[in-house]
């Protein structure tokens, strides 16, 4: 199974000091190394950094781009950073919010790649939600 994490997943796997951290290492420890991928993409990447360094759980940028590597490089789950050929002309019918948009367009995403969108946001059709 392919699981496109979203930046708070992502942001919760890598920092112990995050309040989901234990939930989301729980589900990541589940996965199965021979049959599951975990994927990225360039809006949940940068998303991470970003948020890591404004959050004050990265000193700076390259820290926090260095704490996305060495997660990814130490993993036995093997990672994939999936390309975004989606626009916004491609957007569920739940997304009513401007507050909705990246994870609606997450959702969309997922599903371009056959995968499964992972957050821990509550409604989202069609997600798995790790908490």
């Amino acid at each position: 199974m392919k699981y496109l994490l979203d930046i708070n997943s992502l942001i919760a796997l890598a920092h112990q000091g995050h309040s989901h951290h234990v939930n989301v290492s729980r589900w990541f420890a589940s996965l199965v190394a021979a049959s599951d991928t975990v994927l990225t993409c360039a809006m949940t990447e940068l998303g991470f950094v970003g948020v890591s360094v404004q959050a004050g759980l990265a000193d700076d940028i390259r820290s926090a781009q260095s704490t996305l590597t060495g997660m990814v490089r130490s993993s036995t789950i093997p990672w994939q950073r999936i390309t975004d050929g989606l626009g916004v002309a491609v957007m569920p019918s739940y997304v009513k919010k401007p507050s909705q948009l990246t994870d609606g367009h997450l959702l969309e995403l997922a599903k371009e790649h056959r995968a499964t969108f992972a957050t821990l946001d509550a409604g989202i059709p069609g997600s798995l939600r790790l908490t």
